[in-house]
């Protein structure tokens, strides 16, 4: 297997305002994790520890350069958290998410195959 990122990938965490968002991201940046960015967008402008919260992912991108993201969103919003995170120009995707529709899946699997053939995605309901 391949080494998708490194000591200096940034990532930016979908949910991070989210109880299982904010525990993995901290603890990930404790153990060195260049997570540089959360998004949520009824909370932008705050910050989780420190680490900024932006309402979409192509804020937190243009911010900070990061260009991989880690989803810890409920199942319904997963669909569109992928398709968002691939636009802003995020090319490595993290999905953690358990529960995701099959039908979701499969749509933005075919979506990212298609449009955004550069984009690797892991997930979702890994542990990444």
């Amino acid at each position: 297997m391949s080494i998708f990122i490194d000591e200096n990938t940034k990532v930016v965490y979908q949910g991070l305002t989210g109880s299982q968002g904010r525990y993995y991201g901290l603890l990930n940046r404790d153990y060195g994790t260049q997570v540089v960015a959360g998004t949520s967008p009824s909370k932008a402008g705050t910050d989780v520890d420190g680490i900024p919260i932006f309402a979409t992912v192509a804020e937190a991108v243009e911010a900070t350069g990061a260009t991989a993201s880690c989803i810890f969103i409920p199942a319904p919003g997963v669909k569109n958290a992928v398709i968002e995170a691939a636009e802003a120009g995020i090319k490595f995707i993290v999905v953690i998410t358990e529960g995701v529709p099959a039908h979701d899946e499969a749509w933005f699997y075919n979506k990212l195959q298609r449009d955004f053939p550069d984009v690797q995605l892991l997930g979702p309901n890994c542990p990444g």
